[in-house]
């Protein structure tokens, strides 16, 4: 039975998720079709396109994304904290990238004077828009209704793009971040469609890996700020240069013609989460069939469950046997 979407998102739990999005279609949402020989590479730039855009709009950071043939991966950070430092103008003027928003809001923006009860009621439709800002649903809700709404112009045909609305899946440590993420960024490599992860095209591992090279991480991307202290910056609790390397080392292994080996001299991430390289390649080969729910440790999962109201811990033998 499908769980209603708000006991899938949580933000009183954790605001990390990965979300999917398939296509419903037998032909492709990108890639190409052997039957007729057209291609549709071209649809993968709209989706990395509108991410990247939507980053500088909604209070939610990409973690990581891969985009594949039939369908999309993203694990989303929402930065509740930053959507209640926003000014009205300023959460005004985001939505309004977007869309049209009010007559009012409009001639607010446009510096219109304003009687108090319309002041008011701006100020009211500006705490709808903030809210929608920090909302996972309006952020894959922009990305897939623009994608569907272009494929189906550019197939001159009507009806559904997307199976459903989007699957959302919620991480509630740091281990399930670094296994869910680690999962994303080698889908092209599991699918044999590259043969690393610096070549693994519309990744943000390719993305982290291109700019890694300058000394610089993606402005687009959540950035990697190091291992958990006092005081840390907002960003993803791992060293890069650690992430990049586990990451290597496991599309290496995952590959067809290896044995599905890590070295003994793992990298120190693994060691930190206390993951066992074992573990670690059934988890980033199988997160989707080993977890179905919300990924984490088992007090993060009591958690999340007692106040989802959910009778049962679902994913509990396998996080714990994994995540040991």
């Amino acid at each position: 039975m499908t769980t209603p979407r708000k006991q899938q998102i949580s933000l009183a739990d954790t605001p990390y998720y990965h979300c999917i999005t398939r296509c419903v279609r037998r032909a492709f949402l990108c890639g190409k079709d052997k039957l007729s020989g057209q291609s549709f590479e071209h649809r993968r730039g709209w989706i990395e396109d509108k991410l990247h855009f939507l980053t500088q709009v909604f209070a939610i950071d990409v973690c990581a994304y891969a985009i594949m043939a039939n369908h999309y991966h993203v694990v989303l950070f929402v930065d509740e904290e930053k959507a209640k430092q926003w000014s009205m103008t300023e959460v005004l003027e985001r939505w309004h990238r977007l869309h049209k928003g009010t007559l009012l809001t409009q001639q607010y923006l446009n510096g219109d004077t304003l009687a108090e009860p319309l002041l008011a009621m701006v100020n009211a439709t500006a705490e709808i828009y903030r809210q929608r800002l920090i909302d996972i649903s309006w952020f894959m809700r922009y990305i897939n209704e623009g994608v569907a709404r272009a494929a189906n112009q550019e197939d001159d045909c009507k009806g559904r793009f997307w199976e459903a609305r989007f699957y959302s899946q919620a991480l509630l440590d740091e281990a399930a971040i670094a296994a869910c993420m680690a999962y994303v960024d080698l889908n092209p490599i599991r699918a044999n469609i590259a043969d690393t992860p610096e070549t693994s095209s519309h990744t943000s591992v390719k993305l982290r890996c291109e700019q890694a090279k300058t000394g610089k991480q993606p402005n687009t991307l959540m950035p990697f700020v190091g291992n958990p202290r006092e005081n840390m910056s907002k960003g993803l609790p791992f060293d890069l240069t650690d992430y990049l390397q586990l990451i290597d080392i496991t599309g290496r292994s995952i590959r067809e013609d290896k044995h599905g080996f890590i070295e003994q001299s793992q990298p120190e991430i693994l060691k930190r989460l206390n993951i066992s390289a074992e573990h670690w390649l059934i988890i980033t080969t199988e997160f989707r069939t080993q977890f179905h729910g919300a990924v984490g440790r088992e007090a993060a999962l009591s958690d999340f469950c007692e106040h989802q109201h959910l009778k049962r811990r679902r994913n509990l033998s396998h996080c714990n046997k994994l995540f040991a």
